[in-house]
């Protein structure tokens, strides 16, 4: 399924779903183990002619076809530096990024590589793939896995598309089963218990407290900000920069994360020195974060 550059998807929308099949089955007591794919420079490494042949293959007409491949034609790109320009390099491949077509096509010429997934359940959104499994036997789970990701690299040569081998990782879920006697690993590649997947740490366990505590850093550094300049902030100007910089930072993904633990929601507040003091001081109201990350204690000024 590719979520990218569709109407109604998103980050948020895509890691839902995920998610929700990584939680499903662990709630089925089985294991689940997922591989995160990064492809190095995806955009710029498009094959022209192959993508033209993805084109004729869908149905497009003769003349269709031939515009895009006028389109791709002649390309050249150049560098401007202090008012001087480099001279013309032929651009042989890549869609155009930042273009209305690029998205597009790009989808187009990477959308089959599903197809490859076997036994394993995969999820694009553009050029991040997640190729994600399960079953009460971990033994299973990582021959299933590892056949899938051999035939997935193997569809992505096949496109011209390299992995970026240091950021493709491979994750265990497991929050109950007894844990492996051996290391849960494919072939090639680096486990990991944390990963970034569409801007929110997932971890193992699923706890969320890798990202809760990025979510803590990030906003306690910018709450620190406002309190040191609090002076040079009238009340409604320290209101908009809260919903500038801080509640953006805790809105995206909320429906992700909100089902971690009361514990670890409600750890920003839990230090009198921390980001919920610091927004007293700043004649801030609380109740405008407290309200983003599910908190339902009570607040007193610092």
């Amino acid at each position: 399924m590719q979520s990218g550059f569709r109407a109604g998807h998103g980050c948020t929308s895509a890691t839902l779903k995920v998610l929700n099949d990584i939680v499903t089955a662990i709630d089925k007591k089985q294991y689940c183990a997922a591989v995160f794919i990064d492809l190095a420079k995806a955009f710029d490494s498009v094959n022209h002619h192959i993508l033209i042949g993805r084109l004729s293959s869908l149905g497009f007409s003769n003349d269709c076809v031939a515009w895009f491949t006028n389109y791709f034609s002649d390309r050249v790109q150049c560098v401007k530096s202090e008012g001087l320009l480099s001279g013309p390099l032929a651009v042989s491949m890549g869609v155009p990024q930042g273009s209305i077509l690029g998205p597009t096509l790009f989808s187009v010429y990477i959308n089959d590589v599903a197809l490859a997934a076997g036994e394993s359940l995969i999820h694009l959104y553009a050029d991040d793939t997640i190729l994600y499994t399960s079953s009460p036997s971990l033994d299973t789970v990582l021959t299933t896995l590892q056949t899938s990701f051999n035939a997935i690299q193997l569809s992505f040569r096949g496109l011209q598309l390299l992995l970026n081998t240091s950021k493709t990782k491979c994750m265990l879920f497991n929050r109950s089963l007894p844990a492996p006697a051996r290391p849960s690993s494919i072939t090639s590649l680096d486990g990991s218990n944390n990963y970034k997947y569409l801007g929110v740490w997932l971890d193992c366990k699923l706890s969320f407290q890798t990202h809760i505590n990025h979510l803590q850093s990030k906003v306690k550094s910018r709450i620190g900000f406002l309190f040191r300049n609090k002076a040079s902030f009238t009340h409604a100007a320290k209101h908009t920069l809260v919903k500038l910089t801080i509640l953006p930072i805790l809105d995206f993904g909320d429906v992700i994360y909100k089902i971690a633990s009361n514990t670890l929601l409600n750890k920003p507040h839990i230090q009198p020195t921390t980001a919920t003091c610091m927004l007293s001081l700043a004649g801030l109201h609380f109740i405008i974060v407290a309200k983003h990350i599910g908190s339902r204690s009570s607040t007193r000024p610092c």
